[in-house]
């Protein structure tokens, strides 16, 4: 029988996606937000899709700060779009 693969909702576009294509942003215990690579990060998550424009529609719409209860910075979304672009220019490589 073959593996479930885990499906979240991108908050941004509403998309149900393998986790996998997700990158979970975190609101910890300390009230930081954080990109959260390992999956694993105590505190309030949150998923969006690894997509520059995903981020901006999220940004637009506060749907983030909306998620996860707090306020976020415009460094934090800096932080996750480097992030996203880091990701991607990982998987370029491995093709």
């Amino acid at each position: 029988m073959p593996k479930k693969i885990p499906m979240r909702r991108c908050v941004a576009t509403g998309e149900q996606l393998p986790k996998k294509e997700l990158l979970r942003i975190v609101r910890t215990t300390e009230g930081t937000v954080e990109a959260d690579l390992s999956g694993r990060m105590n505190g309030r998550g949150a998923y969006i899709k690894k997509d520059p424009e995903a981020l901006a529609r999220a940004k637009k719409t506060r749907a983030l700060e909306k998620a996860l209860e707090v306020s976020i910075s415009e460094e934090v979304y800096e932080r996750i779009l480097q992030v996203i672009e880091n990701d991607a220019a990982g998987h370029m490589g491995k093709r």
